[in-house]
């Protein structure tokens, strides 16, 4: 029972947390995107140590910063101002390499950038998804919707893989998946894409849908994916930080894989719409 309460009151305070993020101010939703990348990806620096590699955690970091500099400075100003300083920075890790003296200086660098475009890009690129139409326009309701179709997913796959799951989805990296908990989940995300289109005039019916099915997808694999790395170096969670729920990169491992194509559904759609 302490460990379910402690679960609770920290999914709770978390999930409070996000969602006023997410709606109460631009500057607010920058800040909170910003800060969760900045941990995830220290975290996910930390569990790369653990695979005896040794990334560049101040490179990385400061990368982070800088990208979501420059994705802000093309939101506000037409111009991302700070790419050039962040392209400079990528390729100044070669040279930093150099000075360090650690063994394996190729899975280095690469682990360091792996970090800025697995993790920090896809929580910027959410940036641009809550100024489809603008700086003016600050519409918080297509991240939110989609953070509550992850949700929904997650917490349904789960009830149904317990009470009725059989066959596995994905043996090798995550025995407990079922395929009953996928599709479970599928239908309880389509089902929350169509009241967010009640809630939401932001996207079509047609799009929420979509973007449901996207994120009934590309969620359980992006879970996949965390997993297949966390079995790799043979650890449960990916951090500590969240009492009874493991780590950043834990609570937002779907994320990381439903942003950026949703990103890119959305502007191919807009593309086909002029």
């Amino acid at each position: 029972m302490g460990e379910f309460i402690k679960r609770a009151l920290t999914a709770v305070l978390f999930g409070i947390i996000l969602i006023a993020g997410i709606n109460l101010h631009p500057v607010g939703f920058i800040a909170t995107f910003l800060g969760i990348a900045l941990l995830a990806n220290y975290e996910f620096y930390g569990l790369i140590k653990k695979a005896n590699a040794s990334p560049q955690i101040s490179t990385g970091l400061l990368a982070v910063v800088l990208l979501f500099a420059a994705v802000t400075s093309h939101i506000y100003y037409g111009k991302a101002i700070f790419s050039h300083l962040l392209l400079l920075l990528v390729f100044l890790s070669f040279i930093i390499e150099l000075y360090r003296k650690k063994d394996n200086p190729f899975a280095n660098i690469a682990y360091t950038l792996l970090g800025i475009i697995y993790v920090a890009l896809p929580f910027a690129l959410l940036i641009y998804l809550v100024f489809q139409n603008g700086v003016e326009q600050f519409r918080p309701d297509i991240v939110m919707g989609i953070f509550i179709m992850i949700w929904v997913n997650d917490t349904l796959a789960y009830l149904v893989g317990v009470n009725f799951g059989k066959h596995r989805l994905f043996e090798r990296i995550s025995p407990k998946k079922s395929w009953e908990g996928s599709i479970g989940g599928g239908i309880a995300t389509l089902l929350a894409a169509l009241g967010c289109s009640y809630f939401s005039q932001e996207l079509s019916l047609v799009l929420w849908l979509s973007v449901g099915l996207i994120v009934a997808v590309a969620g359980g694999l992006g879970d996949l994916v965390e997993s297949l790395f966390k079995r790799s170096i043979k650890v449960k969670d990916s951090g500590s930080i969240l009492p009874g729920h493991g780590g950043i990169l834990d609570r937002f491992d779907a994320i990381l894989i439903v942003a950026p194509i949703v990103y890119v559904f959305l502007e191919i759609v807009k593309e086909f719409s002029k």
